[in-house]
């Protein structure tokens, strides 16, 4: 059998879909329902005085690496002896790779599946090979590799947190541009900013781009979409509209737009801050994710004493930069578009 073949066979496709986007989306679900749900959990608990909850919280954001390599081996289709033996390799990676686990954990559990996948169903005894080859092809890239990869990518985030607080102006609109659109696009935003530890101010600033997506969008189709698309994408998602993109890329405009003018405001007027999870940085309102990531790190400063209490300027510029500048600035920007025939009628429409 030709190798192309054999990989045809094994399902191993080697393409930027396959690991840019399917993989890199369900890294992202998996930080999502490990990392951001316990922290989610936790900041609930410590808010109310549960402990129960706490130690819910912890043992959710103890999973994050499993997690992540899991989802991504389902991504991958990974065989059940494969994706069970990542669990493993997820772990490793994410300890090896320190603060930059998430992206230490997307190259190392990519690797060990596709390893696993091409062993898998292929002797007789299939039970002891395939968990083996697994974890040990994905453990010894992790010893190798982890903390490079882990270093690098917070080397990266470093540079681009530490740009922002240097120029939070330019940096504000750029982050707020580049983020927002990654989230609507069929990459995942939330992946990207916790593989970059993107938090603090540029953590703001994504958090501003990507609700001006989701709101600005939300808003815009309002009159096609009614609630029910209002709903699916100010709290769901915007890439929703991608497809509409696609045919139309100038419906694009309003809401990035909003995000040119969100980004540098949260930076240089409220200095808004991502002192939460890195993930939520890239969520947006997607499930207040990015909202509750804000208010779980105005606690933690104030555990930490760097933040004396939570004033009403910090609500307001919650508030604004999240919900209200995001609707508002997006329909002033739609309504010249309208006029010029650039946005059509029906152009915004969802298949809900």
């Amino acid at each position: 059998m030709k190798f192309g073949a054999f990989l045809k066979k094994k399902d191993i496709e080697f393409s930027a879909k396959r690991y840019g986007i399917d993989a890199l989306g369900a890294m992202a679900q998996g930080l999502f329902a490990s990392l951001l749900i316990g922290t989610i959990i936790n900041t609930i608990g410590e808010r109310f005085g549960l402990a129960i909850l706490v130690t819910i919280g912890n043992y959710a954001k103890a999973a994050t690496g499993p997690a992540m390599a899991v989802a991504i081996g389902y991504a991958l289709k990974a065989p059940p002896l494969v994706l069970f033996s990542l669990i493993a390799v997820g772990g490793a990676a994410n300890t090896l790779g320190g603060a930059g686990g998430p992206l230490a954990v997307f190259f190392v559990a990519v690797v060990a599946a596709e390893v696993g996948k091409l062993v898998s169903r292929e002797t007789k005894i299939d039970i002891i090979v395939t968990p083996a080859v697994t974890i040990a092809a994905g453990v010894l890239v992790a010893i190798g590799c982890a903390p490079a990869i882990g270093s690098a990518a917070m080397s990266v985030g470093s540079i681009i947190i530490r740009a922002t607080e240097l120029q939070p102006f330019f940096m504000g609109i750029i982050v707020s541009v580049v983020v927002g659109m990654a989230l609507t696009l069929p990459i995942s935003s939330a992946a990207i900013c916790a593989a970059l530890g993107l938090t603090g101010l540029a953590g703001g600033a994504a958090v501003a781009g990507c609700c001006a997506q989701m709101v600005g969008f939300a808003v815009m189709s309002f009159r096609e979409n009614k609630w029910g698309g209002l709903f699916a994408q100010g709290i769901g998602t915007s890439m929703l509209q991608m497809g509409n993109i696609v045919k139309n890329p100038r419906i694009w405009i309003a809401p990035t737009a909003a995000s040119v003018i969100t980004g540098p405001l949260a930076t240089c007027v409220f200095r808004l801050q991502m002192n939460g999870p890195a993930v939520a940085s890239g969520m947006g309102t997607c499930g207040l994710v990015g909202q509750i990531g804000i208010y779980s790190g105005w606690l933690g400063d104030i555990a930490l004493g760097k933040k004396a209490a939570i004033l009403p300027v910090d609500w307001l510029g919650l508030v604004l930069i999240c919900f209200i500048l995001p609707a508002v600035l997006t329909l002033l920007f739609a309504v010249p578009l309208r006029k010029a025939g650039w946005i059509r009628p029906n152009d915004l429409t969802l298949e809900l």
